[in-house]
């Protein structure tokens, strides 16, 4: 009887050492399975594998030639180099690329997870002042970074009609001074970058995702807003909504934006990922707040800051707490997530972050 080599993967490589063993599945795109030793440092017996299509068939040997001797230590932007220098002139990728390898090498070295590496949370909304919101943002991916808490999704809830601004906004430039005092708007600014949302109770649904770096190690910044909404596509397409991204930042269907993303990595690790959709919007309300600037809108491919935003409750016909339930369910089912509340510490913290950062005039006016 024959007896067959043993595939590689953890724990088990060709040549019976330990092994190292890296999935990852391209979004939109194809999986990428990397398979290989370490020796002495260096990347050894390199084995790469997947559904994705590569021509010439030879492209796929000198692109293993070509990670074979990488220390272990590269960075992906090494490693997508050395992909990219190993390959013949003629080569043609599908589904793939040099970036994806690195990330599937990365993760293969630890240096990289995937959703399947942690234990998730999910926390349901409850209502909170939009500042508090804003400073919890902050505290969790702070949380999180340190490794205090688990990666967690938090949906938000709040009460009082607010405009929060991104990071970099300017305060004169994006909000009409007249429509903030007749509509008793709060304005907050957040630690994210992006543009503004209006945000009165019921009208939009928000959530944060706050997460470890290493699940966007080797990603780029661009193609990792479609990466961590992977799961709310799905939620919405259960729901009979097809969205997509249009780049960087927009959530968009055929009928027009939903919603939009923002991002912002700290210095410990920590990431926080915040998505704001539109379920009921007061059109009418929101332009009498916001400067919407003529620029912008023919960015947008449009002339009319009403018809930018098409919301979900006019495209699923569900009620604004059906939808929260089926991302959540979505999300739990993807990922394993178990539920958690916030902690008193958290809260404590968050409301102390108010008093000294977010609920200052230093901190809204820092762009002026």
């Amino acid at each position: 009887m024959t007896t067959l080599p043993p595939v590689p993967g953890p724990g088990n490589a060709y040549d019976g050492g330990a092994g190292h063993h890296g999935e990852y599945k391209v979004p939109g795109g194809k999986l990428v399975v990397a398979d290989f030793d370490v020796v002495d440092g260096v990347l050894a017996n390199v084995s790469l594998s997947g559904d994705f299509f590569l021509e010439p068939d030879e492209a796929l040997l000198e692109i293993n030639r070509g990670l074979t001797g990488l220390p272990e230590d590269a960075s992906a932007a090494d490693i997508s180099a050395a992909v990219g220098a190993a390959l013949p002139p003629d080569a043609v990728l599908f589904g793939f690329s040099a970036e994806a390898v690195a990330v599937t090498v990365r993760r293969a070295l630890a240096k990289a997870t995937g959703w399947g590496d942690h234990h998730w949370n999910i926390i349901a909304p409850s209502v909170l002042p939009t500042h508090v919101n804003v400073a919890l943002d902050e505290v969790l991916t702070e949380e999180v970074g340190a490794g205090r808490r688990n990666p967690t999704l938090r949906f938000w809830d709040w009460e009082e009609p607010s405009v929060v601004i991104g990071s970099f906004q300017s305060v004169r430039n994006e909000l009409d001074p007249d429509g903030v005092a007749r509509h008793g708007i709060s304005v907050v600014r957040r630690i994210s970058g992006g543009g503004a949302m209006f945000m009165e109770a019921g009208n939009c649904i928000t959530y944060s995702l706050y997460l470890p770096q290493t699940l966007v190690d080797g990603i780029s910044f661009a193609d990792s807003y479609a990466f961590l909404d992977a799961w709310v596509m799905a939620a919405l397409e259960k729901m009979g909504i097809s969205a997509f991204y249009v780049p960087l930042n927009d959530i968009a269907t055929e009928h027009g934006k939903i919603g939009g993303a923002a991002q912002k990595r700290l210095a410990n690790g920590g990431m926080l990922h915040h998505v704001t959709m539109s379920y009921d919007i007061d059109a009418d309300k929101m332009v009498q707040v916001l400067r919407i600037g003529k620029e912008k809108l023919s960015d947008k491919g449009t002339t009319s800051a009403k018809k930018r935003v098409d919301p979900l409750r006019r495209q699923t016909g569900l009620a604004r707490g059906e939808i929260v339930a089926a991302m959540m369910e979505v999300f739990t089912e993807r990922y394993a997530a178990t539920p958690s509340e916030l902690t008193t510490a958290e809260l404590d913290a968050a409301r102390r972050k108010v008093d000294e950062k977010f609920g200052t005039a230093e901190w809204l006016y820092r762009v002026p």
